[in-house]
């Protein structure tokens, strides 16, 4: 679906933009650890404040319930975001009323705030129309930058965006590109299409993967997720996290992939261990012989050199989820082996979700992916083809 562009916005000179950021980044002691999301959005900020009058960006952050909450402030990261840009940014601490009119009314041509979440307030969640009114009424102009949230149905990617008519409203470079990278593997996809999916649960990605089948030829699966699929094909699991209230659904994922012709690669071997964290015993064996008292933590040897031959030969290639618990670095192998396939490969290669995002950073390889998503759940949710709340709102 094509949406408007920021070159599409009309009257921006002195105009008052208000900008859906996704500034949801994780703050410890009051000081941000990853500023990964903020260092996305600036090119569109700083297109923003040389051509308007007052931009002010607006996000959520954190599992704030609908009232202030200080663990949740985005002082912190109005605060990077400063230090990101070399200027100043004021922080505003509510993101409606007086504080809001007040900041405007002082602020000189020019200036950037950032508005305190949106998640203090209940319409945000709740999509609530009169939420959305009271946001949106100080700004002539409107732009959404969060992908991240694009799959959301909240206020300020929502609702806000009808408020505001042709030539006032936007995506962000961020949003356009994400559209257009992942519209590439929904649209007519360059085949051999592989998609790697990983992570914990088959419940989350039920979806995606019934959606994934229909475009791709082969299909990785990793994770945890892989061990419901092994139970599921009748494979000792030991004492592997599993979903038992799955296994029909991956028994349907599995005829399905069947009947379309697409392979499916499960693990043939796993390493498996006795602990997360400090573990006495590691081994490799069969995906069928899982010890009872053990429990699968990465992909084998065999494993990882099936998935990095399968993404070696594709055109297209789709990455969402670690291969196993790749945060322990003794059981980061097959993360980190499909991190560098990724790199390597000479097909178009899109990388969604934060745990992928991290491994393609921790292996060094960012700058060797085509396009590295910022919306793990939006991105999957993008691959089923339905259009996202966000999306919708921007072009209607």
């Amino acid at each position: 679906m094509s949406v408007p562009r920021l070159a599409d916005l009309s009257d921006l000179s002195g105009a008052r933009v208000l900008l859906r950021l996704d500034l949801n980044v994780p703050v410890k002691d009051g000081a941000v650890q990853d500023d990964t999301r903020i260092e996305a959005a600036l090119p569109t900020v700083r297109w923003l404040l040389e051509r308007a009058g007052v931009v002010a960006a607006c996000s959520h952050l954190g599992k704030a319930s609908g009232e202030p909450d200080p663990r949740y402030t985005l002082a912190p990261a109005a605060a990077r975001l400063g230090e990101r840009l070399g200027r100043p940014v004021r922080f505003v601490s509510d993101c409606v009323g007086d504080e809001v009119d007040r900041a405007l009314a002082e602020a000189a041509s020019g200036a950037l705030l950032v508005l305190e979440n949106l998640r203090f307030h209940p319409g945000e969640k709740k999509n609530d129309p009169s939420f959305a009114r009271a946001l949106s009424a100080p700004f002539s102009h409107y732009v959404n930058d969060a992908f991240g949230t694009g799959h959301r149905a909240h206020a300020s990617v929502a609702a806000v965006p009808h408020l505001f008519g042709p030539g006032r409203k936007a995506a962000g470079f961020l949003m356009e590109a994400e559209i257009s990278a992942l519209g590439r593997l929904v649209d007519h996809p360059e085949q051999p299409f592989v998609a790697i999916v990983g992570g914990a649960k088959v419940s989350t990605k039920t979806a995606p993967l019934e959606a994934l089948l229909e475009r791709v030829s082969a299909l990785v699966i990793g994770g945890g997720m892989a061990n419901t699929f092994l139970l599921a094909e009748g494979f000792e699991v030991g004492g592997s996290l599993v979903e038992e209230e799955m296994l029909d659904t991956a028994r349907s994922v599995i005829e399905r992939a069947r009947s379309r012709g697409v392979e499916l690669l499960l693990p043939t071997d796993v390493v498996v261990a006795d602990a997360l964290e400090d573990a006495s015993r590691v081994e490799v064996v069969a995906a069928g012989a899982v010890p009872h008292e053990l429990m699968i933590v990465d992909l084998g040897p065999d494993s990882r050199q099936r998935a990095q031959r399968a993404v070696a030969g594709a055109r297209t290639v789709f990455w969402n989820g670690p291969m196993g618990v790749f945060e322990v670095e003794r059981f980061a192998a097959g993360t980190l082996a499909v991190a560098e396939a990724m790199a390597a490969s000479d097909g178009f290669t899109v990388v969604g979700g934060g745990e992928s995002v991290m491994a393609i950073k921790q292996a060094g390889v960012e700058d060797r992916i085509d396009h590295v998503s910022t919306g793990g759940g939006a991105s999957l949710e993008f691959l089923t083809g339905q259009t996202l709340p966000a999306v919708k709102a921007l072009g209607g």
